[in-house]
């Protein structure tokens, strides 16, 4: 596997990011991997790896970079003591809707520029705090971005003027939403109201209600539940495989 280390400068700040892609010399679909709460960390690194062996083009973006440089957090999280949910609060504070998006658009121009990536369209997919950046990419860069995947993605429906589901009409992209069935940051209410502004948005989509609590996806999670993490990573390859026309 060729592994680089790349930095993407932004107005904001730099976001010194990974790259992974197959060994074998030629061109791979682009993904753009977005870490939950917690950032760049072996977890994410072990996850974005994986799916580069599938045959992708990988970038993994310190998601964080306005608050600093990985470690965001120190693992297992400690919920009991005090700095660690300080340091959460910073992190989630650290960005804004308007700035997800914005973001997610300038990695996927970047990404489209690096060598290996095949033309046309790239995905994205986020986890926990960055299931909605994915979704809001997929709104801001439309042409560029052919499938989107959010996996216990927090506040996707909420009443605020900026919340992720005013977005889906802007989007074109595929999408597969995979909420958890436990999860205090998308509870069953604000699910069924986001499904339905999905099933209005009219575009194709997959949203499914995994039987598992909110992070599961990630192995360094306490709440890890790798026999619905690995359906979860099913439905992204189906997902990825479409998107690409394989």
């Amino acid at each position: 596997m060729i592994e680089k280390k790349l930095s993407i400068i932004t107005a904001d700040g730099t976001s010194h990011s990974l790259l992974f892609q197959p060994a074998e010399s030629g061109n791979w679909p682009g993904v753009i991997h977005l870490t939950d709460i917690g950032g760049n960390r072996p977890a994410h690194i072990d996850m974005a790896k994986r799916l580069a062996n599938e045959g992708y083009t990988v970038l993994l973006p310190n998601v964080f970079f306005r608050s600093g440089e990985p470690p965001m957090l120190e693992f297992p999280i400690r919920r009991d003591d005090p700095a660690v949910m300080k340091r959460l609060q910073e992190l989630l504070a650290s960005m804004t809707t308007a700035d997800m998006a914005k973001d997610a658009r300038h990695y996927a121009e970047f990404l489209q520029a690096q060598a290996g990536v095949s033309p046309g369209h790239l995905s994205i997919v986020g986890y926990c705090y960055t299931g909605q950046m994915a979704l809001l990419g997929a709104a801001a860069a439309p042409e560029q971005i052919g499938a989107a995947a959010s996996f216990h993605g927090g506040g996707l429906y909420t009443d605020k003027p900026d919340s992720p589901h005013t977005y889906i009409n802007r989007i074109k992209a595929r999408l597969h939403v995979g909420h958890a069935k436990d999860d205090s940051s998308m509870p069953a209410e604000a699910i069924a109201k986001f499904n339905t502004a999905l099933a209005e948005w009219g575009g194709q989509y997959e949203a499914k209600t995994y039987d598992a609590m909110h992070g599961w996806c990630v192995p360094d999670n306490p709440s890890y539940n790798k026999a619905e993490a690995e359906k979860a990573y099913s439905a992204l390859l189906a997902l990825l495989k479409k998107s690409a026309g394989q």
